[in-house]
């Protein structure tokens, strides 16, 4: 493999320590204003306000578990900690699990105590936060799972929700896949519409295009895709670290493969589902990349029981 990259550094996996928490905070503040003032709204309110729960003592104290209504893959549990302290810095919150977790349905995966009236201001945002990303890391697992005895690795996209980027692909890592490039600025990736435009330039090459980019950013990788095997030549004479094979039947994408012989890592992309995965997996392909998981997933159903 002539690439000046290794499988490793083209797919990565996110781990919470790497992620702002700032970021993180000011999604949860804005979160919490959402529901208790209004944000988005012209009226909001200058004050954060719950009036259903002014019905509890503020000396209440109180119990309550988290609880999967289905079977589920766990991803969010960092997040919970860092919104109870937005609520009420008193709040505590016990687990013996981790993001990634398999937890069968009816089990118990946490427990939160404190200001009774606190844990319900909070009770709908920390769902909601759990069942988004446990949503997502619960459809990933079952596409991950496809590929488990295979050694082409499922990769996730640029197709996000906008601002929630980094917790979605932080979700699609604890159902057991990798990163994609994370932003238009950690990979030279050219795409149909870059080939496009180019080709209303006949004074260079891709090739020569290639290089002078390469000379630019020399740490980053240079992918490139394509909707054809008669781009295969013109594509390899620009030496890539990879080539993305965009909607290839099966045919095609073996095809493709024999000519790129291992002069370049391979990934398809395109039309991805769970019935063509265990056909696409045997082709001897080093990524597949979807983003179904992440913009095709459900909500899984997580409840929140007062003891």
């Amino acid at each position: 493999m002539p690439s000046r990259f290794t499988k490793d550094a083209l797919s990565q996996q996110l781990t919470w320590e790497r992620i702002d928490l700032k970021y993180i905070r000011s999604i949860i503040s804005q979160a919490k204003a959402e529901d208790m003032s209004g944000l988005g709204l012209g009226n909001a309110l200058s004050q954060p306000l719950d009036v259903t729960s002014e019905i509890i003592p503020n000396t209440d104290q109180g119990k309550a578990i988290l609880v999967a209504r289905i079977p589920i893959t766990l991803c969010g549990l960092h997040l919970v900690p860092l919104i109870l302290e937005h609520y009420d810095p008193s709040l505590t919150f016990q687990t013996d699990h981790q993001d990634g977790d398999s937890i069968p349905k009816g089990h118990s995966f946490g427990i939160l105590e404190g200001s009774s009236k606190s844990i319900l201001q909070a009770e709908r945002i920390l769902l909601n936060f759990l069942q988004y990303l446990s949503g997502i890391a619960t459809t990933t697992k079952i596409y991950s799972d496809c590929l488990s005895d295979s050694e082409t690795r499922l990769l996730d996209t640029r197709k996000t929700t906008p601002l929630y980027r980094i917790l979605e692909k932080y979700a699609f890592v604890c159902g057991g896949a990798y990163n994609h490039r994370y932003g238009l600025y950690d990979r030279i990736m050219i795409k149909d519409n870059h080939l496009a435009v180019l080709e209303s330039n006949d004074k260079l090459s891709l090739a020569e295009h290639i290089n002078r980019l390469r000379s630019q950013f020399p740490k980053l990788p240079v992918q490139i895709e394509i909707d054809s095997t008669k781009q295969l030549e013109s594509v390899l004479a620009a030496e890539p670290d990879c080539i993305l094979l965009d909607n290839f039947s099966i045919k095609e994408t073996q095809e493709a493969i024999q000519i790129v012989n291992h002069q370049a890592y391979t990934e398809a992309s395109g039309g991805i589902t769970l019935s063509n995965l265990p056909k696409l997996k045997t082709l001897g392909l080093d990524f597949i990349s979807t983003g179904a998981p992440i913009h095709q997933s459900q909500w899984v159903d997580i409840g929140l029981d007062w003891l």
